[in-house]
């Protein structure tokens, strides 16, 4: 299982999105400290335009890792990178027509 430490704040966004993509993208199970960084004027002096910032048990940082390629790459240093998620995540999106369309006036149909 993966360890990590989440700096974080109540209502934030990105930081909900870094979790959901941690978890996509570990090839394990991944578990989450949540640091609360307004109780603590310190924390908000060091990670108030930060967050989230994702640490792990050796005390490495990863800041904006809501961006996928930025947490991939520190994923994969630490051989955590699901790399099947990433290809999935990343991939292009499907723009083929299914063979069943057909188009009438103008108009394309299903079925």
């Amino acid at each position: 299982m993966i360890q990590l430490s989440l700096y974080t704040t109540m209502g934030c966004h990105l930081c909900s999105q870094l979790e959901a993509l941690v978890a996509a993208l570990a090839n394990q199970k991944v578990w989450l400290h949540h640091i609360e960084i307004s109780d603590d004027d310190a924390l908000v002096e060091r990670y108030g335009v930060r967050i989230p910032v994702l640490v792990d048990s050796r005390g490495n940082e990863l800041d904006r890792g809501f961006e996928p390629e930025r947490l991939s790459v520190w994923l994969r240093e630490r051989g955590w990178l699901d790399e099947v998620a990433l290809a999935a995540l990343t991939a292009p999106p499907d723009t083929t027509q299914p063979n069943s369309a057909h188009e009438r006036n103008g108009r394309r149909f299903l079925g």
